[in-house]
């Protein structure tokens, strides 16, 4: 009765010929394997040699991005401020970010147009070209509201700049 039925296999504790044995534990001064990255992990850090190689922002419309501001009593401008520093972030590797211009526009909002148009002018200085907007331009926003036009002023011209910044490299609109 036994040539009739296969020899019962090994028992686990024993490797077989057709599996191969688990690697070994890492010892002194080996590291285990490293999991894979998540898919939705960062993009690496820009290195100081490379300029603007992350992704490139969207262009907007000056005259839209207005009368949005205008339409929806200032939320608009919130939004732009978190969008524009998120997207400027991303492309450069510096700056401050987006989250932390939305703080900022929320809790002491007259310091974004001169961190806006400084960081815009950073994009330009860090391919060697002349700033077209800078800090200073900030100025037209405040005590430039006294003149009522003075934000308008500074957004055609912040706005502008950064536009035809991402249109230089071949952002359309």
């Amino acid at each position: 009765m036994s040539d009739q039925y296969p020899p019962p296999p090994p028992p686990p504790s024993e490797p077989t010929a057709s599996t191969p044995p688990p690697p070994p534990a890492p010892g002194l001064g080996e590291t285990a394997a490293q999991p894979p990255a998540p898919a939705y992990a960062a993009a690496p850090p820009v290195m100081p040699g490379q300029v603007g190689a992350g992704p490139i922002g969207e262009v907007r419309s000056t005259g839209v991005a207005i009368l949005l501001y205008i339409v929806t009593f200032g939320i608009y401008g919130i939004y732009y401020w978190y969008k524009v520093h998120e997207e400027m972030k991303r492309h450069s590797g510096q700056g401050i970010g987006g989250v932390v211009a939305l703080v900022l526009a929320l809790f002491i909002g007259i310091v974004m147009p001169y961190l806006t148009s400084a960081e815009v002018g950073g994009l330009y200085k860090r391919r060697g070209q002349k700033e077209p907007v800078s800090g200073a331009t900030g100025l037209w926003y405040f005590p430039g509201i006294f003149i009522l036009v003075g934000p308008i002023i500074w957004f055609v011209k912040t706005n502008g700049a950064l536009n035809d910044y991402w249109k230089s490299l071949g952002a359309q609109g």
